[in-house]
């Protein structure tokens, strides 16, 4: 998979925030209506990833920095957004390499812990999250009061 960074609103990152939006639909009744800042995604505090195969956009996965406020974010945290596989792209472990990519990139940018929610009507992501040694951790953010969220971290690795 050829991951390249790219802006917020370009039109591959449109097409599949589109595509996780049904499928938020599909498996919760209702869109995601987190609160998203488009300036937040663009570097040096954020960046967000497509993923092509064959030059088609299957993937994405974007972060957003947080430096406070404790206890739910720590100085150096990133929080990962809109992590998702087309339905034609899955089982591939695309989304563990993008996933890699996120971290990778984050490290890269001084970052020190990744945090995300996801839901349980997502078991693969979950899975993912847990078998890359995500552990839970206290609620945060948009969804804090939804029964059906749950809430990740791990700390990056520095050389």
């Amino acid at each position: 998979m050829d991951i390249r960074v790219v802006d917020f609103d370009h039109p591959d990152a449109v097409k599949l925030m589109a595509e996780i939006q049904l499928e938020y639909v599909r498996r919760y009744g209702g869109e995601d209506e987190t609160p998203m800042d488009p300036a937040e995604f663009a570097p040096p505090r954020g960046l967000f990833l497509v993923g092509y195969l064959d030059n088609v956009p299957v993937a994405s996965g974007a972060w957003r920095a947080h430096d406070g406020p404790a206890p739910t974010f720590r100085p150096g945290d990133v929080e990962i957004k809109r992590m998702y596989v087309a339905e034609s792209a899955r089982g591939r472990g695309l989304a563990r390499a993008m996933l890699a990519e996120l971290e990778r990139s984050a490290v890269a940018a001084g970052r020190k812990r990744v945090v995300l929610e996801t839901g349980t009507e997502q078991p693969e992501a979950i899975g993912l999250y847990r078998s890359s040694g995500y552990v839970e951790i206290p609620a945060f953010g948009y969804h804090l009061d939804m029964p059906h969220s749950r809430y990740y971290g791990r700390d990056l690795v520095h050389d």
